[in-house]
């Protein structure tokens, strides 16, 4: 039984970019982290907190992008390995400064924005609603935090 409405060739294209996406999202989670981990400085506080929240968001993220696949009958990639050479999403250093980890970790949203955006687009050309609003929601809720993230960044006026 299909309880796809989908063509299974059309298909193909969205899972790719599904794994490639999936594939970011570890790597970024990965980064996030070792940032809540390494984070010091005056920023602690804030920033400690921030980044188990993000981290929580993107390991709910990554699960819910492998099961769209398993949703569009096909498997996940799972292998570290896999993930290295798919990803423009690359492992970042730690021990860097507070600043330093907010702007990677906004470079890291740019680029699964990016990647979101190929997603949906295979997805729209597929007749596969089902990943278009879920993706959509992502994109919207990652915006929102690299607006807030980037207002961080920003020098104030003393």
């Amino acid at each position: 039984m299909s309880y796809l409405n989908i063509e299974v060739k059309k298909i193909e294209p969205v899972v790719d970019e599904l794994n490639i996406l999936l594939a970011e999202y570890n790597v970024y989670y990965q980064n996030l982290r070792g940032f809540h981990w390494n984070v010091v400085g005056e920023n602690f506080f804030v920033l400690h907190e921030k980044f188990e929240e993000l981290y929580t968001d993107a390991r709910i993220k990554v699960d819910e992008i492998a099961e769209r696949i398993l949703t569009l009958r096909h498997h996940p990639e799972s292998r570290f390995s896999e993930y290295h050479k798919l990803s423009k999403v690359k492992e970042a250093a730690s021990l860097i400064s507070d600043k330093k980890m907010v702007a990677q970790i906004l470079a890291d949203h740019q680029q699964l924005l990016k990647q979101m955006t190929k997603v949906v687009q295979k997805a729209e050309e597929a007749g596969d609603e089902g990943t278009v609003d879920m993706i959509g929601g992502y994109i919207g809720s990652l915006e929102k935090v690299s607006w807030m993230l980037d207002a961080w960044l920003k020098e104030t006026k003393k």
